[in-house]
């Protein structure tokens, strides 16, 4: 055979052991374990970090006053800077809307080592423990939760008895771009971080949904969240990987009734929302940014490339396996696309996407040496332990 067609050969090797050795990741039927209510509701204090977010406070914070919680609930939205009247407007919400007590709290600029939203999380962790909160539920601004969230993750949380429980938000998708991209993120990392074995103890895979993390606040603790992890830029990752490295049971599921509110509208939106983490994902090592890009290639580029190159030049067997390895892809992605409830014609262009991906990933890596680095509203952190630069 033809250099091409072991390649493709390989391809399709890849793709068969994804398929049937990577924890399923493809599946989309992790959602909230089965629970039962307990007979007796724990406190819990929300805590939410908000930097410039009066664009979809309107559209989120409600969700979060109207939870209907039997227990003890109180939020705390923490104004981390913010200039477009952030913190006056979740006070206005507040009043307008009723619900659980608000209290807005500003923690200053994060000192050397911190990220920006990690010192607010530290910060509203701070106003919560004053209360003495049984569970902390850690949402982002933008998340919007259905009136039933908060008392389905205690459930969840006590009967299966986990010190964290974390529902991926179901992202929006209504332009063109958030439909072909969008999708795709929630299955490249289902991919690195297989559901199915976050859940299990005694697993080393451990992840987290930042926008919407239940913590028993005793986990939190002894895990010294959130300074064990303040330098982090992937926050939630490196949240639960500190839970359970600190022997706790962690649990990571698709969200049903969590959704974002936040727009991508534009290639650009989503392209800054993907680059300016991914190449902390790959922990600055320029070896791993190298065998990512080499393993997306063959991967994700080398069976359409072969198909088309073994159809034109009459090589069979190269046109064999990257029309079979392109097969297998187009199947994995499809549970996500009826999950995302979008059209299954998305599926074959799934090569594309990932072509995107891969230049999102190589631009992270030229902005971190360009000392741009990764970036949150506003803020630029050049290395782990950087002072975030204001731009």
């Amino acid at each position: 055979m033809s250099a091409i067609a072991w390649t493709a050969a390989g391809s399709l090797a890849a793709w068969l052991w994804l398929l049937l050795c990577q924890g399923l990741f493809w599946r989309t039927d992790v959602r909230l374990p089965k629970r039962r209510e307990p007979d007796e509701w724990p406190s819990v204090c929300v805590v939410v970090p908000a930097r410039d977010e009066a664009a979809v406070l309107p559209a989120s914070l409600p969700s979060l006053l109207a939870q209907e919680y039997p227990g003890r609930a109180e939020i705390f939205l923490i104004d981390d800077g913010s200039s477009d009247g952030t913190g006056e407007l979740a006070r206005e919400l507040a009043r307008r809307h009723g619900g659980l007590p608000l209290t807005v709290g500003s923690p200053g600029e994060p000192p050397a080592g911190w990220t920006g939203k990690l010192w607010a999380v530290r910060h509203g962790i701070g106003l919560a423990r004053a209360r003495g909160p049984e569970y902390l539920l850690l949402t982002d601004a933008d998340i919007a939760h259905a009136p039933d969230s908060l008392r389905e993750l205690v459930a969840a949380a006590r009967t299966g008895g986990f010190d964290a429980v974390s529902q991926m938000a179901r992202l929006r998708v209504e332009s063109l771009w958030e439909r072909l991209v969008v999708p795709a993120f929630v299955y490249f990392f289902a991919q690195l971080y297989p559901f199915r074995r976050i859940g299990r103890k005694g697993t080393r895979t451990a992840a987290a949904a930042g926008g919407c993390v239940l913590l028993r606040a005793e986990a939190a603790e002894r895990a010294r969240i959130p300074d064990a992890i303040r330098h982090a830029v992937i926050d939630d990752v490196a949240l639960a990987r500190a839970v359970k490295s600190g022997g706790g049971h962690i649990w990571l599921g698709l969200a049903e009734r969590v959704d974002s509110v936040r727009p991508y509208p534009r290639l650009r939106d989503l392209w800054r929302m993907v680059s300016r983490s991914a190449y902390a994902q790959l922990r600055h090592n320029p070896l791993l940014l190298a065998g990512t890009v080499a393993g997306l290639a063959l991967v994700y580029l080398v069976p359409p490339v072969a198909l088309v190159a073994g159809l034109v030049g009459g090589d069979t067997a190269t046109a064999a396996w990257g029309g079979l390895a392109w097969l297998v892809m187009t199947g994995t992605y499809v549970p996500m696309l009826r999950y995302y409830r979008q059209s299954l014609w998305l599926a074959p262009l799934l090569p594309f996407t990932a072509f995107l991906y891969l230049l999102m990933t190589v631009d992270s890596a030229v902005q971190h040496y360009r000392g741009r680095g990764a970036a949150w509203k506003g803020r630029t952190y050049t290395r782990p332990d950087a002072v975030p630069d204001e731009g």
